[in-house]
């Protein structure tokens, strides 16, 4: 197994810790006009909104920690590697084309689902068939993760389309999504193998 280095755990557990603290201080900015249960995280980087600049650069710095983890992740398989990175690039794009103030936007929503595409295959795509692979890269592991992200992006769309909990489907799933690379950074930098055990 190639070695993956000790900076990755800091630039995995980064991201859900970037993305929670940047929603809820956006919120907080915005104040009781936005509801976090039936609104979206992009609400809030929208144009116009109070904690524009919060969320915007909670999507960067996320985009830029899934970019690091995928760039220090050796030992997942290089196809799963290139799709957290994509997830990455695709969260920096969500904030250089913030949703309207008001209504939807087509080049947003399409940015977002490729995103959440991404990140919920990534897993799969990382997998190591090998016996002695980390936890985190086990086949089983990695299907119960992409089967659950994309069970929370089908509650996601049947909430956006029923006008309900939108905001806590979405949270849901994009909690799981910043919080498998870490998982996955664990368990390698766990593993006997890795290359920086304690001798």
């Amino acid at each position: 197994m190639r070695p993956v280095p000790r900076w990755t755990l800091l630039s995995s557990g980064c991201a859900p810790v970037l993305l929670a603290g940047g929603w809820t201080i956006a919120a907080l900015l915005e104040g009781p006009a936005y509801d976090p249960a039936t609104q979206t995280i992009s609400v809030l980087a929208a144009y116009g909104a109070a904690g524009f600049w919060v969320m915007t650069g909670a999507f960067v710095a996320l985009g830029v920690c899934h970019l690091l983890t995928a760039w220090g992740l050796r030992a997942a398989a290089l196809p799963g590697r290139a799709a957290l990175g994509g997830g990455g690039v695709a969260a920096l794009v969500v904030a250089l084309l913030p949703a309207p103030s008001s209504g939807g936007s087509l080049r947003h929503g399409a940015v977002a689902v490729v995103g959440f595409t991404l990140l919920a295959v990534w897993p799969l795509l990382a997998a190591d068939r090998g016996g002695s692979a980390p936890w985190g890269l086990r086949p089983v592991p990695c299907v119960v993760a992409t089967a659950l992200m994309a069970l929370g992006a089908g509650w996601f769309l049947i909430e956006m389309q029923s006008h309900g909990a939108a905001g806590v489907a979405e949270r849901a799933v994009t909690c799981l999504q910043s919080l498998w690379p870490l998982v996955v950074v664990a368990s390698c930098l766990r593993h006997p193998d890795n290359g920086h055990r304690r001798r």
